[in-house]
């Protein structure tokens, strides 16, 4: 058997995750796909609308064979780190031999990959002139790989930039697993609008009381996340409660906060809301997504110490849906042992937060779709 697996969030599921399933299989031929899914908080620092049980389930009606849980200590990390973890889950599993990803250009990640490892003199140089001349990360990055030869408009978009890391980490770990870049269709993140059959996930969750975001979503996925509840608000307050209650050596232990920020947010954690906190200390040394995966990850107790360990040890994820009549088939594949403890937290903080909650799982068990 040859599985094809994709990397996800679902947050929520939309037409275009749907049109990325059917090109994974149509690309490799493989005999099932295998999503490998953050569960209640995203990579960018955010609490998902729609439970993660519910999701896994509109993958798999929307074609997909099986989902695992991504661990929360990845779901909420650079992206680096949430590629690494990805690609460790799936690469334990021999009959893996595809990973397919959208991308706004289809180009060599593997070759950007390569430039990326080695990192040689040439590249950490003109990487540090970026910083040092105050662009931000991804804009010195970009500059960097192209001055080593990397591809012009390569590292240029988001989804790029994930491909790339789900190239890196693949190369790092020696797997034998071909990448299969999917051309995004519809909106790209950035834009925040609506765009008719498909838009992205953003849109869809910017524009949530808009009826035309039914457009974009498979049916099951629009009813459940429509009745689903809006749990930013409490989420945030609760990042900054915990932000102002933290022990100030525990936030530096979170990934990405270095530098001395440490400082800066547990002085504005005072008197000030999630959003305040994020805009003023953003900055193009330190994204938005980076104050809010910190804020996330301080909260839910996600530590970079810790996830080392973890992508170095033992690992296991929860699986959270597989489709009916390939259970006895796919179920042997699969890692067994459920998830680790921070990840179990995490979705119980979640569903503390989301109450009430329309969809019940008391048992917090795989479901059969």
């Amino acid at each position: 058997m040859e599985i094809c697996a994709i990397i996800c969030e679902f947050n929520p599921f939309h037409n275009g995750h749907k049109y990325l399933i059917g090109q994974a299989k149509k690309l490799t031929g493989c005999d099932a796909v295998l999503c490998v899914m953050s569960g209640s908080f995203t990579q960018r620092g955010e609490i998902c609308r729609t439970d993660k049980f519910l999701r896994a389930r509109h993958a798999i009606l929307s074609g997909a064979d099986a989902v695992l849980e991504l661990p929360a200590p990845f779901a909420v990390a650079p992206a680096e780190i949430f590629a690494r973890g990805a690609v460790r889950i799936i690469s334990a599993i021999p009959q893996v031999k595809y990973l397919a990803f959208g991308c706004e250009s289809c180009g060599d990640f593997s070759a950007a990959a390569e430039i990326l490892c080695n990192e040689s003199e040439q590249f950490k140089s003109a990487l540090n002139a970026g910083l040092e001349g105050g662009e931000s990360y991804i804009r010195s990055l970009s500059a960097a790989f192209e001055k080593c030869g990397g591809e012009e408009g390569l590292l240029s978009s988001p989804n790029n930039i994930l491909g790339v890391e789900y190239a890196k980490a693949v190369l790092q770990s020696g797997a034998d697993i071909k990448l299969v870049p999917v051309k995004r269709v519809g909106a790209g993140y950035s834009d925040g609008a609506l765009a008719g059959e498909y838009s992205s996930a953003h849109g869809i969750r910017e524009n949530a009381d808009n009826p035309e975001i039914k457009l974009s979503m498979p049916e099951c996925s629009y009813t459940d996340f429509i009745n689903s509840r809006d749990n930013t608000a409490r989420f945030e307050q609760m990042a900054v409660d915990c932000l102002f209650t933290c022990d100030k050596e525990n936030l530096k232990r979170v990934y990405g906060c270095t530098e001395g920020l440490e400082n800066r947010l547990k002085n504005l954690a005072f008197g000030n809301s999630f959003e305040d906190i994020v805009g003023i200390t953003s900055s193009k040394r330190y994204s938005k997504a980076r104050i809010r995966r910190i804020l996330c990850a301080n909260l839910l107790g996600l530590y970079a110490d810790e996830a080392e360990k973890l992508l170095h040890g033992d690992l296991s994820a929860n699986i959270l849906a597989v489709k009916r009549d390939r259970a006895d088939e796919l179920l042997p594949l699969l890692p067994s042992g459920g998830g680790d403890e921070v990840t179990s937290r995490s979705y119980a903080l979640w569903r503390y937060l989301s109450a009430p909650l329309v969809y019940e799982n008391p048992n917090e068990k795989m479901i059969l779709v």
